[in-house]
């Protein structure tokens, strides 16, 4: 696959509840074809560089999952301002709200949707990542409607 295919493919199975940038898969490919773990296809239209993932890849990837999670980074930039509402007006606070329950309402609807198409084409693994991004969304939306300053 290009870098652009495994964007598209990366941010439908993982956008709900994982963020990466185009950016991010462009730099970290070449540095995967240095390590080994990917190598280069023939170029494609438009010079488009497909990949492909080697058995050193496998091996890495096999390793990775192994591997303990980490903790988790917490960064919510909407919780951010909230820590800072004393210096915000009423305006800026119901707008900070209003912006923030219309994304998590279509996030939540998306969410929803392909969790529902992930379990019925069998991947429960896949499904129950997605149930975690239902959750969050969910919670945001609640947290949402106690926030002080509504």
């Amino acid at each position: 696959m290009t870098g652009g295919q495994l964007m598209a493919t990366a941010t439908r199975r993982l956008g709900p509840f994982w963020s990466m940038t185009r950016s991010q898969v462009y730099r970290e490919l070449p540095a995967l074809a240095d390590m080994g773990y990917v190598r280069l296809g023939k170029p494609g239209p438009r010079s488009s560089q497909p990949y492909a993932i080697t058995p050193a890849g496998k091996r890495a990837f096999a390793r990775w999952l192994a591997e303990p999670d980490g903790r988790e980074a917490l960064r919510n930039p909407v919780a951010l301002r909230v820590a800072f509402g004393e210096f915000q007006s009423q305006d800026q606070l119901r707008d900070l709200y209003e912006q923030a329950a219309e994304y998590h309402t279509a996030a939540l609807a998306e969410a929803r949707e392909r969790a529902k198409e992930t379990r019925k084409a069998g991947d429960e693994f896949g499904a129950a990542a997605l149930d975690f991004a239902v959750g969050y969304h969910r919670a945001a939306l609640s947290w949402l409607k106690a926030v002080p300053g509504k």
